[in-house]
């Protein structure tokens, strides 16, 4: 993971990735995980986005990990929630009620620090890491969830029109960074909205990853 990149990017708040509310592709495809009540849920690189909020409001646990100490403080401070803080193997954790965020390293998160992982929930976080760098992302988000099914949303476009991140990551790609371990249904397939350059030159999709 590019950990100054993205720092910096967060120092300048140039964070279009943040949405001003829920992700719609969660709020409307989240049922087809098909997971118990308040199964866990592992959200990935996740900033400090409103989908926490909506899993914790449907009664799910959350469990993410981000690089930028500020933007988790922030998630909690908008629940109004005050967290234990504690260090753990490099990582510092943030924990209050059904919520835990660990700052950090991704690659640094081990399958301990985590509890029985219902569902991932990747909307930013594939999409972001540098192409040599997914299959070894990919790798550590089955370890880390047990194989659990993931809700991922990706663009699908012609990297010539923009180098990303965003990243493009066609269908083909995501089957073959699974091993075939893990089989996929597209949900949902419509035209890129944003990122600008890419708009009308490819798709944004909602995949379904389950174990075979």
């Amino acid at each position: 993971m590019e950990e100054a990149f993205w720092q910096d990017r967060w120092k300048k708040q140039q964070i279009g990735f943040h949405e001003a509310a829920p992700n719609p592709l969660l709020t409307a495809h989240f049922k087809a995980l098909d997971i118990f009540a308040h199964a866990a849920v592992f959200v990935p690189l996740c900033g400090k986005t409103l989908d926490i909020d909506w899993l914790l409001a449907c009664g799910h646990p959350v469990v993410g990990v981000e690089f930028h100490e500020a933007a988790i403080q922030e998630v909690f401070a908008r629940l109004e929630l005050v967290p234990e803080i504690s260090e753990v193997a490099g990582l510092t954790r943030y924990h209050a009620g059904d919520l835990t965020l660990y700052c950090g390293d991704f690659f640094s998160l081990r399958r301990g620090h985590l509890p029985s992982v219902g569902a991932v929930f990747d909307r930013a976080a594939l999409v972001a890491v540098a192409p040599a760098q997914r299959q070894a992302y990919v790798d550590h988000i089955r370890l880390l969830s047990d194989e659990a099914p993931i809700l991922l949303v990706s663009f699908d476009y012609d990297p010539s029109l923009k180098a990303g991140p965003p990243f493009s990551v066609s269908g083909a790609e995501i089957d073959r960074l699974m091993r075939g371990i893990m089989t996929r249904g597209v949900l949902q397939s419509t035209p890129i909205t944003s990122p600008p350059k890419a708009v009308g030159h490819g798709v944004e999709e909602v995949h379904l990853l389950r174990r075979q």
